[in-house]
């Protein structure tokens, strides 16, 4: 399967009083891997991003393990599936070498903005997902 695997640095500000990172930081993070998994898909031109946007329509995740701050980031990995229309699965982990933290399943869908709809994947955006299908 192929897959992309972003290095996520931790945050002190992420801690919480229970001395793990919150779980409310576990959607920035996949956030920040969603962001550079697709840096290419964002047209640099505001406009035209707002013509060809993504947002995301459902996010479940399954917290595995307490994770805590330390200097070395964890990895997020993910890989694209169901591959639709207007939409598509990302399969998401955060992990270390051998300890799974958390995975999740999230629903990406391509959106226009400037008239607030969904729209259609365009050709260029299926091929450039299809880097990260199994």
């Amino acid at each position: 399967m192929a897959s992309y695997t972003y290095p996520c640095p931790l945050r002190w500000a992420d801690m919480d009083a229970f001395g793990h990172v919150n779980n409310a930081a576990f959607a920035t993070y996949l956030e920040e891997a969603r962001r550079g998994m697709f840096a290419d898909l964002v047209p640099e031109d505001p406009r035209v991003r707002r013509v060809n946007s993504f947002v995301v329509a459902e996010q479940a995740m399954k917290f595995i393990k307490q994770l805590v701050h330390r200097p070395a980031p964890v990895s997020i990995v993910m890989s694209v599936s169901d591959v639709r229309a207007a939409s598509f699965s990302l399969n998401c982990e955060i992990r270390d070498g051998e300890h799974v933290y958390l995975t999740a399943t999230t629903l990406v869908v391509a959106y226009d903005l400037a008239v607030g709809r969904v729209r259609r994947l365009t050709d260029t955006e299926v091929r450039s997902l299809s880097r990260y299908l199994p």
